[in-house]
This record gives structure tokens, sequence and C-alpha cells, in this order.
């Protein structure tokens, strides 16, 4: 693979499906991501049908993981369920997804994270270095969070490398800002959704420190691991195309209690109320254990009405971060102006967390 570019194309390396799971043992290991090759075989029997042994804290380990790695959840367990490489192809594929390198230092802090060792005292001055940046979310800020459950960072990100990540997102596509018609190319599967994790203007805005010192004043802490998610691409309705989805819904379970959570996302082009923007109902973090009580027995809490609940669009600018407790009903809507909304995914969380949950 030429140097500089990295690959989203979700082909397989190896055509081949493996009639039987590979042997573990007989593999090179190179990267040295203690856990890699735990996930890799759980994964591997699953997709045979075996039974995989799941430890309590393996799925925090396996964000760890991922998140060290700059893996997508989804884009990982497609690949591995599709093609069940042996160890060594997925080590080869997780190498091409990184620019051909996996810096030491990350398989280190990775190794350690899931060890409970905490990270080394050099990966500790970095931390520090953001615990001790100033805030840049005011107090009034913070208390808006505790109050209604999100909170808008305004400009998180540089108008440059926000542009940037936009004419990544425009280039993924095949699609031109100045050709509407261009917007209404066939892009099966994932309605506003576009499966594209891996480009160095999208790592950029994971990277940024502003941003950082946001998640770290919600969390607590600095020690904090960024997700590689996806971005967004929601262009205005006409005849022909409707809106898609996705509406109102949660990415967490409901099984009580709701264990604390954030999720994040960074508009890449200035977006208003009716321009498909962020919806959420503020303030159902602090409600929604008495409003789960308060349904009939029996009733999915993810099929009720969520718009009665009073959700609302939440209107930002290019470059603005927007994070949300994981208890708020949220979503995408129509979008009922003349341009696109572009987004771009992210979160960050904490090395220590509760075990995978039943879901409800």
């Amino acid at each position: 693979m030429p140097q500089g570019k990295m690959s989203d194309d979700p082909a397989p390396l190896c055509e081949q499906m493996h009639p039987q799971q590979p042997s573990a043992q007989d593999e090179p290991v190179t990267l040295g991501a203690g856990h890699l090759k735990r996930l890799w075989s759980r994964t591997l029997a699953s997709r045979q049908g075996k039974p995989a042994v799941e430890e309590e804290m393996d799925w925090l380990f396996d964000q760890i993981l991922l998140s060290g790695l700059h893996l997508a959840l989804e884009e990982t367990m497609q690949y591995l369920y599709q093609t069940g490489p042996s160890f060594h192809e997925f080590e080869r594929w997780i190498l091409e997804r990184n620019n051909g390198r996996v810096e030491p230092e990350r398989i280190e802090r990775i190794n350690r994270a899931i060890q409970g060792l905490g990270p080394t005292p050099g990966q500790r001055a970095a931390i520090q270095e953001i615990e001790n940046a100033e805030p840049v979310l005011t107090k009034e800020e913070l208390k808006f969070w505790d109050e209604q459950g999100y909170v808008i960072l305004h400009g998180a990100v540089s108008q440059p490398d926000t542009q940037a990540a936009a004419d990544a997102l425009w280039q993924r596509l095949g699609m031109s800002p100045t050709d509407p018609e261009s917007w209404y190319q066939v892009r099966p599967g994932y309605g506003i959704m576009v499966q594209f994790f891996h480009h160095p203007a999208l790592q950029r805005i994971r990277e940024s420190p502003r941003i950082h010192k946001a998640f770290a004043q919600i969390w607590g802490t600095a020690d904090l691991w960024a997700t590689t998610d996806r971005v967004s691409f929601n262009p205005p309705e006409r005849p022909g195309f409707m809106f898609p989805g996705p509406r109102l819904h949660w990415d967490t379970s409901l099984e009580l209690p709701i264990p604390f959570g954030v999720q994040g996302l960074v508009y890449l082009t200035d977006t208003a109320a009716e321009q498909g923007a962020f919806t959420c109902v503020p303030g159902f973090q602090r409600k929604i254990h008495e409003w789960l009580a308060s349904l009939p027995r029996g009733a999915d809490p993810r099929r009720e009405d969520l718009e009665k609940l009073g959700a609302i669009p939440i209107a930002a600018s290019a470059g603005d971060l927007i994070i949300w407790h994981h208890a708020l009903p949220h979503g995408s809507r129509p979008n009922r102006t003349e341009r696109p909304r572009l987004v771009q995914y992210l979160t960050m969380f904490p090395p220590t967390g509760e075990a995978k949950r039943n879901w409800r």
C-alpha cells in the first residue's frame, strides 16, 4: 500500500472462507497487543457457531484494544465475521489501517491498561498536560451539562481542520458540494451513515487537545481513549429521497441502573436546526429511570413514541463539538434545507468501567 494512504475498503484480504478456525499457536505475533489474540479467537469461535467463553471484562478490554489500534468496532467485526482470517492476516489488516505501523508506545499503553497497571511516566506526563490545561468548558456550561445532559464546545476544531475532514468525506463519497444531483448517489445499507474511518484529517480531530480537554472535564480525568467512529452525510429531502434515519434511539443498554457514559460528534458544516441537526431529549438522563419504571409491564421502551418526550434539534457551527449523556434519546432528523449536513462521530472513555451488560 502506498505510504500515506489509509484504506477503508471493506473487501477482505483473504477472499476464501476458512472451513475451520485457524490455529492461534502456529501464527506469528508481530504487534504484541496481548488481548488481540483473545478477541480474534472469540470472534472466530462465534462465527463458527462454537461457544466462546466471555470473561467479565472482555467488552471493556475490546474497546481499549480497538481504540488503541485506531480500529472501528463495526469495521473490525465485519472483517472477522466475513473472512475468518488467520491471526497473521488479521494483524496485517490492522497494519494496513494504520499506514503500516503501530507505534510501540501505543501497544504498551494498551497492554498496561488491560493489565490494570496505568500509564507509564511518559504517558502520564502527556495526560497531566491535558489535565493542567485551561478549561475549555466554563462553569456555566458544565452546569448546563449537568442539568440538560448535553453541551456544545464552540470552536472545538479549527476551520482548516474542519474543512479538511469535510473535503475528505466529499472525496470518499465521490460527490461535489456544488452539484446537488451527486448527493443522491445510492449508498446501500447505511442510511445517512458512512463507513469511513481512516483518514489523517479524521484522526487529527480525534487527537485534538481541545476536544480531549472537554471530555476530560466531563469524565473528571484526562486518562481517556478516543474511539474510531463513523461519519455521516444527511442530504436534503426531495422527491425520491426521504430521510432514512436514525431517528431517536439509544446506543446503550436500558438495563437499570444505567451507568454514566457519553457520546459525541463534530459538525463539519454549519448546521441549522432544520438541516438534519443532531436531536435529543434534554435532561432525560435525570428522568429515564422513573420513565422506564412507568411503562406497562412487558413494554419495549425502544418502540415508544420518543418524540413525545420533548426532543429538540441542536443547531451549531462547523467545528463545534456536541457531547451528550448516552441516556438521552438522540438521533438525527429530516433535512429540510438546501445543504447537506456532514458530521464526524467520536467519543472518549476511561480505561475503567463496567463489564458488558445485558441488552434491554
